[in-house]
């Protein structure tokens, strides 16, 4: 008897470890189905969808193939192309090839690259490369912060100093590029960097700028508030989104803020022909093909990019737009809504509706 137990036991044993055994193949061929069928894009609208406290899908390696990159390129300029014909939103997409533009391309003759400035989206590290290029420093990990920001020395050149007919000869043939992150994601990100943390100590944003906000968008300030002179959130939201006034106020700032500007703005994409238009949200993937497709990947590498700055943080917009009212947020939404469909990045409903 005991002898027929103990051959029951073992058979027992050997179906349930058989089918542990098949459970974890099928597991096995079910994730790798997912990430060989995952595109960027699909992987980027996850990040948006899924909640931070959940582990996100990262963006499987396999999809870093050239084929796949062009592709996923080719889709987001024929976006554009497509965005930039609708006549409905014509004031948000289309924009003068003026000075203040042309100041926002770099140029490196040399390697016969344009790229267009976007501050707030990687912006320090791609000038970093073109610093390189210049051979001034052998690698980026080199380079002072300083350095970079100082136009005196950093030896680059804009596409603003050249003569017009070598301004319109570079903009035809040279391998153009700028970079996009999510809207209201940058905004968040100047307004720390600017009013909170001013690493690179520029004493006009908090004794010049916040003060002429606050003067002319603080809805209420009590005599003797230890806020009073504080800018919010909330008084910066509210001047961006002030169609009427808030270019009387740049006049006083002498010309508008290029921290905040729209990338309409900044680089004038329905006007000027771009190669590419890298995310922020897939930089890891984005770097090294435009290196590649610039023909500089053997000459310089991109900077090391910390795990997970890249990945789109829904709760933290959420924190920063809690408080602020539907309509502010609504004429926020309006100014930069060319850059939201310009680029792909999904209307916020989560802060609108």
């Amino acid at each position: 008897m005991k002898l027929q137990w103990s051959c029951r036991l073992c058979g027992l044993c050997g179906w349930l470890l058989l089918m542990l055994i098949l459970f974890h193949k099928l597991v096995s061929v079910t994730q790798v189905s997912y990430v060989e069928n995952q595109s960027w894009e699909e992987a980027l609208q996850m990040k948006v969808m899924l909640k931070p406290d959940k582990p996100i899908p990262p963006v499987p390696i396999i999809l870093s193939s050239v084929q796949e990159w062009e592709s996923v390129t080719e889709k987001r300029n024929q976006l554009l192309a497509s965005v930039c014909k609708n006549t409905s939103l014509r004031n948000l997409m289309h924009v003068s090839v003026d000075r203040f533009v042309l100041d926002r391309i770099f140029v490196s003759d040399k390697h016969k690259i344009l790229f267009c400035q976007t501050p707030k989206v990687d912006n320090t590290q791609w000038k970093k490369v073109l610093i390189v290029l210049t051979g001034a420093f052998s690698t980026v990990e080199e380079i002072p912060e300083d350095f970079v920001h100082a136009n005196s020395k950093n030896d680059l050149t804009r596409l603003s100093s050249l003569a017009p007919e070598e301004i319109q000869h570079r903009l035809q043939t040279y391998f153009k590029f700028f970079f996009v992150r999510d809207p209201l994601e940058r905004l968040i990100s100047a307004f720390k960097d600017k009013f909170k943390h001013n690493p690179r100590n520029e004493p006009w944003y908090t004794h010049d700028i916040a003060p002429a906000i606050i003067a002319n968008y603080r809805k209420s300030s009590r005599a003797g508030d230890p806020d009073a002179s504080d800018l919010k959130f909330e008084d910066f939201v509210r001047y961006l989104g002030d169609v009427e006034h808030r270019q009387l106020l740049d006049q006083q700032f002498g010309e508008p803020i290029i921290h905040w500007v729209t990338y309409v703005e900044l680089c004038a994409p329905c006007e000027i022909n771009y190669d590419v238009i890298g995310h922020h949200e897939t930089l890891e993937q984005d770097a090294p093909h435009i290196l590649r497709a610039a023909g500089i990947d053997k000459l310089v590498s991109y900077p090391a990019i910390p795990p997970g700055i890249t990945r789109y943080n829904k709760t933290k917009v959420q924190s920063y737009f809690s408080g602020i009212s539907k309509e502010d947020i609504r004429r926020l939404y309006a100014r930069y809504q060319g850059d939201f469909e310009l680029f792909g990045y999904p209307r916020p409903d989560f802060l609108l509706d």
